[in-house]
């Protein structure tokens, strides 16, 4: 009997063994398939199903949450048996403290005194993951249970970051082609060449942010002596943007060759540029109007920075108009500015806001005094030269700070020869 109960108690341990080998091998099979699935890019969803299904399943595990970050927050990815008003609650306080394993202890949180450990998951030196674990069973091999949970944690909250990663990436890749896009598009609209002639020379200075801005410039020669010029800066940056402004140019161009009014041409740019953004966007607008037979300068300035015109007794900013283009369907009231060149030369610096937003080290701004200063000192100079020397002047005031917006110039010499 004694020799029969031996054989038993060996049969016994061999099977034992046999449930616990089989038990490892389909530990290992769920580990290859999730890695497997892993390297078959499958989605996230899919790869918390699987991890989900592998703590239930193969470890027996009855309590689980895993919170994985996620655009600036922690949210609970995966969860076994907790109830939906649990996960809820918000841990986000806790969660530094766990910088290693460590067994859960009484704590104020409905939520995590479901749990009796906690794995926190780190990349890099970052906490990509936490998991929290509970219910294990009185003979659990807990500290087998845990290594394995460690490690299929690991890999699942690893391939997460690498994907949310290269995400990332491509999202960067997108935007860089975007901005690119936008440069051409730009490049395009912007004039190249400025017009000179015995009445009028032009000269800019185009400088947009990271390459695409949403300042914008033009003019138009018209054959009975006319020449109309703008000056815009357009809301938003990017590919939406340059688009906007390629749809204004068209406008511009189709209205302004109708020689309407000015009055007339300002309220059809508005209602093109409203319906195309349903007020969402706005323009910030500066036209001008000059004729060289009469040489009377009429102009609306819509919400822009004022241009300034200076000769040799007179320093005028060219500031009546109306609100900016965009923001209301219909626009109140414009009021049409104008003034005749009596003097041999004069000058009209029309600008963005990137100038008066230059800044210098001591976080001092380019103001409108210095501006009046330098156009009053230089209005003799020739269109080109005088925008050299303003760059000049602009390139000393900010030092080695760097210009933080777009920043464009469009200077206009009058001769009256």
């Amino acid at each position: 009997m004694a020799e029969f109960s031996e054989i038993r108690n060996r049969l016994s341990n061999v099977e034992n063994l046999e449930k616990e080998l089989h038990l490892k091998q389909l530990q290992i099979n769920r580990l290859l398939s999730i890695t497997q699935a892993i390297n078959n890019n499958v989605s996230g969803v899919e790869l918390y199903d699987m991890y989900r299904s592998f703590l239930s399943w193969e470890m027996g595990i009855k309590k689980m949450a895993l919170f994985v970050h996620e655009e600036d927050i922690w949210h609970c990815a995966a969860s076994l048996g907790i109830p939906d008003n649990l996960l809820s609650e918000d841990i986000t306080g806790y969660l530094p403290q766990y910088t290693r394993l460590r067994n859960l202890e009484e704590t104020e949180s409905a939520l995590m005194r479901q749990f009796d450990v906690v794995i926190p998951v780190r990349h890099k030196d970052n906490a990509i993951a936490y998991v929290f674990i509970g219910g294990f069973a009185e003979d659990d091999d807990m500290y087998n249970k845990v290594q394995i949970i460690t490690t299929i944690t690991n890999i699942i909250a690893v391939a997460m970051e690498n994907k949310r990663l290269f995400k990332r990436q491509l999202e960067q890749e997108r935007l860089k082609r975007e901005m690119e896009l936008a440069g051409d598009v730009q490049k395009l609209l912007i004039p190249q060449k400025l017009p000179s002639c015995d009445n009028y020379e032009f000269a800019s200075i185009y400088k947009p942010h990271f390459g695409v801005g949403g300042d914008y410039f033009d003019f138009i020669e018209f054959p009975d002596g006319k020449i109309v010029f703008c000056v815009g800066d357009f809301t938003g940056k990017g590919l939406s943007a340059a688009l906007l402004m390629a749809n204004f140019q068209a406008n511009f161009h189709t209205l302004i060759n109708k020689q309407a009014d000015l009055d007339e041409f300002i309220r059809d740019l508005n209602q093109s540029v409203n319906l195309i953004t349903q007020g969402d966007r706005f323009i910030t607008f500066f036209i001008a109007e000059y004729n060289t037979h009469t040489r009377n300068i009429r102009y609306v300035n819509a919400g822009h920075n004022p241009p300034i015109l200076v000769s040799k007794d007179r320093l005028l900013p060219l500031n009546k108009g109306c609100i900016m283009l965009g923001s209301y369907a219909t626009i109140p009231e414009i009021e049409i500015g104008e003034c005749h060149i009596n003097e041999e030369e004069a000058i009209i610096l029309a600008y963005t806001d990137g100038l008066t937003d230059i800044r210098n080290s001591a976080g001092d701004f380019v103001d409108e005094d210095l501006l009046y200063r330098f156009v009053q000192d230089n209005f003799l100079l020739g269109a080109e030269e005088f925008n050299e020397r303003l760059l000049g002047i602009l390139d000393a005031f900010r030092g080695e700070e760097n210009y933080p917006d777009d920043f464009t110039v469009l200077t206009c010499k009058i001769h009256n020869r």
